[in-house]
């Protein structure tokens, strides 16, 4: 059951994750440190595009999911298997670069536009 609930919470951790990589430059043009942890964040992501790599929290979740006692009959929340949706988004790999690539050129923009201001 403990690998379970460390799964699930894995999961809210990577959309967590996935907001602020998506957000983060907002926050991250008013903290340095927010910023230096974005920008590293989505040169991360565009590595795991280029080399169409699994993120970690993707093989955490699905090692601890593999330690899961396959006998309970609940496999899970409704919130969970929503939340997984969001994660796991069924695209192409083609798609997801683009948009990675267009992330982070927003996120260039605003905080190259805020040196600028």
């Amino acid at each position: 059951m403990i690998y379970k609930i460390l799964a699930d919470i894995v999961v809210i951790v990577h959309f967590f994750w996935i907001l602020f990589l998506i957000f983060g430059a907002f926050w991250g043009t008013r903290y340095r440190a927010v910023k230096i942890v974005h920008i590293a964040g989505l040169a991360f992501a565009v590595i795991l595009n280029v080399f169409a790599w699994y993120c970690p929290f993707t093989h955490l979740e699905v090692w601890l999911r593999e330690r899961h006692d396959p006998a309970l009959s609940y496999t899970g929340s409704f919130i969970i298997h929503y939340v997984e949706k969001i994660v796991y988004i069924e695209l192409s790999g083609s798609i997801i670069f683009l948009f990675t690539i267009f992330l982070c050129g927003i996120n260039a923009w605003l905080y190259l536009g805020k040196k600028r201001g």
